[in-house]
């Protein structure tokens, strides 16, 4: 993704900061450590038009009714590491979500690995005939 890309996208990322859960004693009853992240891909200038396509259909499980998408992150007691983590794992997102895989090339299958086969068949039905029992 190119520089310009990547700072406009930044630039349509929105925070908020809550009390994280969990342990950490007096500490996490006072500080709002926790980050929400929400990114509307619907409304994003960062994303074409079949970017923001392919980014629906992969994260739809992700994505909300207004087309948002919402990342939580509270793994750090700090607030700025939480900031940080959720920008590093909607970029990541991003990425997966953009990938196209390759087309698979139908080969055929080669000459030796035909032979191999047929032999292992042979070899496998010697093994059944001398199991059966001659009257």
């Amino acid at each position: 993704m190119n520089e310009l890309r990547h700072n406009i996208l930044l630039s349509e990322l929105q925070f908020s900061a809550s009390r994280s859960s969990g342990a950490g004693g007096q500490h996490v009853n006072k500080v709002s450590s926790r980050i929400e992240l929400r990114f509307n891909v619907i409304q994003s200038q960062g994303l074409s038009d079949d970017q923001r396509q392919r980014v629906l259909q992969k994260l739809a499980g992700r994505i909300n009714a207004e087309g948002e998408l919402v990342l939580h992150v509270q793994e750090h007691r700090s607030q700025v590491r939480n900031k940080q983590l959720a920008i590093d794992k909607f970029f990541e997102l991003l990425q997966q979500a953009l990938h196209r895989p390759k087309k698979r090339k139908a080969t055929a299958p080669t000459r030796a690995s035909r032979l191999k086969r047929l032999e292992s068949k042979k070899i496998q039905a010697e093994k059944k005939q001398r199991r059966r029992k001659e009257y």
